[in-house]
């Protein structure tokens, strides 16, 4: 794993896209500060850049850097859900602007899975996460399921968990500052 985590890791440093397994299904990422790697995933999954992406973080600290308030729901929220959950919370910032929604919200899922988790800690910055399919089409559930557009459209392809069946998609929920929560995505 570790040697995954250092060559993900340096495509993403040089601004490069990957395609990794998550704790949900199979993800395009990049680093999340980067807005011309974020224009790469966009056009890769043939994607309007009004459809935002989520992010995945790795806890409270890189959280906070992303977002200042962050409601006690929230974190309610994510420690009785028993899948992985993505809150859509108000206000990022210190991420790429065409990753903010136009409303200034900005999905984001917190993330124990080891690969992830590595290798945020690693580059100390968020990771883009969305699903491994051109817009549109099917979510794939297992990496032999992702189309070659997709495959050979990445800088680089993670070496694991590439037999592995993945569930579903998280559940996301939209969570306002004045604490109105609504259900996107069960």
């Amino acid at each position: 794993m570790n040697e995954e985590i250092i060559n993900a890791y340096e495509v993403i440093k040089e601004g490069g896209i990957i395609l990794y397994p998550t704790d949900t299904v199979w993800g395009i990422g990049c680093d999340a500060t980067n807005p011309e790697a974020v224009a790469k995933i966009y056009k890769l999954k043939q994607r309007a850049e009004t459809q935002s992406m989520i992010v995945l973080m790795n806890g409270e600290k890189m959280l906070y850097n992303v977002f200042k308030d962050i409601p006690e729901v929230a974190w309610q929220i994510w420690d009785l859900s028993e899948k992985p959950t993505t809150l859509i919370l108000d206000d990022a910032r210190n991420v790429a602007s065409n990753i903010i929604a136009a409303d200034k919200s900005l999905g984001v899922r917190l993330v124990k899975e080891p690969f992830c988790y590595k290798l945020m800690e690693r580059m100390k910055k968020p990771l883009v996460s969305t699903s491994a399919n051109i817009s549109g089409q099917p979510t794939p559930i297992a990496f032999k399921d992702i189309s070659p557009e997709i495959i050979n459209g990445v800088d680089y392809v993670v070496k694991l968990n590439q037999d592995k069946i993945n569930g579903k998609s998280s559940t996301i929920i939209k969570l306002t500052k004045d604490s109105q929560v609504k259900v996107i995505r069960k």
